[in-house]
């Protein structure tokens, strides 16, 4: 069964940047590191210099991926090609199929960018900011989102991704990650009972840790229970004490705009990030 959401991509947008707004009003009035305390002019320029490269691969995903995306999905709806279609589930068990599917894959691709050196050349952009909060859920290379986005259009096709799933999955995706970037503090108790099923920030703050055992942890995006079952859970009690960004690329010539697109270029080891 077929279900039919008109503009998914709209709200898609509006939960998502309703979601941006409240987390970047909670973090402005009780942040949880005191990065910008005291130096407004430098959190909007990290903001400015975040959200541009966000911006930036939006509008390579519309150009370049999304007609892609949908024209893989309608054929595999057509065809019945998909793994989802050959099983005969009823449309909530498809769904349910289909975002655990998605995520799995999410939480495999996040694993190998940091496992595969031409991958992590690309993610640490991601990684090198040293005052995380939830702009950087938008901070990716470009390079980093090319192959992504080009590896989603077999998937969603071998899947049998229903369109309005794919927004479903996408919106959940989205409001998560902004919520366990985001600098704040959630109480333990709470952060205990929702990290059973989603990322949370006590996660996440560990995952952006500059000790590298730390940040080769907790790649879940959404569900946390991946972590678990893959071995790559881990938390600490005394999150304060974490420091955000990697040590090579903190510096202010990797923060900028054109410093950010160009760290996957500047020379280095080359080594594998191998826990």
């Amino acid at each position: 069964m077929e279900y039919a959401i008109p503009n998914s991509a709209a709200t898609q947008n509006i939960v998502g940047l309703a979601a941006f707004a409240i987390l970047l009003v909670w973090e402005t009035v009780r942040p949880f590191f005191p990065f910008f305390k005291g130096h407004p002019k430098l959190r909007g320029a990290h903001l400015a210099r975040n959200v541009a490269i966000g911006l930036l691969n939006g509008v390579l995903v519309l150009a370049c991926f999304s007609f892609l995306w949908r024209t893989g999905m309608a054929w595999s709806a057509e065809t019945g090609f998909g793994l989802l279609y050959r099983g005969g589930l009823p449309g909530w068990a498809h769904a349910i199929a289909a975002v655990l599917l998605l995520d799995l894959w999410t939480y495999g691709w996040h694993r190998a960018n940091h496992r595969i050196p031409w991958l992590w050349r690309l993610h640490r952009v991601h990684h090198s900011d040293p005052w995380m909060d939830v702009t950087t859920a938008r901070r990716f290379h470009p390079g980093e989102i090319l192959p992504s986005s080009a590896l989603r259009i077999p998937l969603l096709a071998l899947l049998g991704i229903h369109l309005w799933e794919l927004a479903l999955y996408g919106t959940l995706l989205m409001v998560v990650i902004d919520f366990h970037h985001a600098n704040i503090a959630v109480p333990e108790r709470l952060d205990r009972w929702l990290r059973i099923f989603i990322a949370t920030p006590a996660m996440h703050k560990v995952h952006h840790s500059r000790i590298q055992a730390e940040t080769d942890s907790n790649y879940t995006s959404l569900l946390s229970f991946w972590d678990r079952v893959f071995g790559s859970f881990r938390l600490r009690p005394d999150l304060s004490a974490i420091e955000p960004g990697l040590d090579e690329w903190s510096a202010e010539t990797y923060q900028s705009l054109p410093g950010m697109l160009a760290t996957p270029f500047v020379n280095d080891s080359g080594k594998p990030r191998a826990s």
